[in-house]
């Protein structure tokens, strides 16, 4: 019995001491994690699900990151913050990148993978308003967030439609989403797999004018990924193993739309669940044709968005596309 008594001892001292090592590991591992800060473009939404998928999965720990994210606020944009330093990474958009390498203080940015391969906004009016090309704009009432940029972009449609711009009145959106198109205001710009998605949810029958269909040009990413430039020079392996769990996060949200969908509802408890699933749904259908080649941008969608911006005044000079993106780090 003795003997018994000292082997079920020995058993449970070698027990507890390599219970005690994997917990000091695990310290020790946590402890090693680079902490990393991405701002967001928005609050969390189905654009991001690919990210969250990769937080809660324990894709990026994996990677030997520790990945916080953070909401730019209203006083700045994800590219200024990302520029500063106030994060290593950032969700942006492509004009916002041509704008920060092309204005007089030039921000230390570059996209490095694009969320969506193709522009998924458009113009909306109400079904019964019969505003089917943007020669019908004429005589309406246009509610946006008055940029610069969005005026070219209206200009620019109307005008391939032989539209006279001058006859469209353009305000600021007051808000109201959906609710607000056939009563002060005829058309809006939304984003289909959101907007549309909330509209179709209260049954609401919308016309819908995608912009890649009204000119080529406008087939722009939006969003996409961006890091510091600081970060891409000095600490490449960084942004090439945070993309690669992102990567995986964005494939499983493509191949699992419900349940990834379920995964961003925990961090964004606001929106309802089902909004979450319908958008998901959308969404991951048109994140990319190939998740295999998922956030890979192209030269020719970026020269024909820089050649739009600067035949409109928007930027003074033009930029190659090599300067304002990369692919390297999404190679395997």
């Amino acid at each position: 019995m003795k003997k018994i008594g000292l082997i079920f001892t020995s058993l449970f001292l070698m027990i507890s001491v390599a219970a005690c090592g994997q917990k000091e590991e695990s310290k020790k591992t946590n402890q090693q994690l680079k902490k990393i800060t991405v701002v967001l473009d928005y609050v969390p939404n189905t654009n991001h699900t690919g990210m969250y998928v990769a937080l809660k999965k324990g894709y990026y720990e994996a990677e030997g990151l520790d990945v916080t994210f953070i909401e730019p606020g209203n006083e700045n944009t994800s590219a200024t913050l990302v520029a500063t330093g106030k994060g290593q990474f950032g969700v942006s958009y492509q004009e916002d990148v041509t704008y920060a390498l092309t204005s007089e203080d030039q921000l230390p940015i570059k996209a490095i993978a694009t969320i969506m391969e193709h522009n998924t906004s458009g113009f909306v009016s109400t079904k019964d308003a019969a505003i089917k090309t943007p020669k019908d704009f004429e005589g309406k009432v246009y509610a946006g967030w008055q940029s610069p940029s969005e005026e070219a972009v209206i200009k620019a449609v109307m005008k391939n439609a032989n539209a006279d711009f001058d006859k469209l009145t353009l305000v600021g959106d007051a808000g109201g989403g959906f609710a607000a198109l056939g009563k002060d205001v005829d058309i809006k710009w939304f984003f289909e797999g959101w907007d549309n998605v909330k509209a179709e949810m209260a049954d609401v029958q919308l016309n819908y004018l995608p912009l890649r269909e009204l000119d080529s040009r406008l087939d722009y990413y939006t969003p996409v990924i961006i890091a510091n430039q600081e970060v891409l020079d000095n600490d490449p392996e960084t942004a090439k193993v945070f993309l690669k769990a992102t990567k995986k996060g964005y494939q499983e949200a493509i191949a699992e739309p419900a349940a990834s969908a379920e995964i961003l509802h925990e961090y964004a408890s606001d929106y309802e669940l089902e909004l979450l699933k319908k958008s998901q749904d959308f969404v991951s259908k048109n994140y990319t044709a190939d998740p295999a080649t998922w956030g890979e941008m192209k030269d020719s969608t970026w020269n024909n968005y820089t050649d739009f911006l600067y035949e409109n005044g928007l930027i003074q000079k033009k930029i190659p596309a090599d300067e304002q993106y990369t692919n390297q780090f999404l190679s395997e």
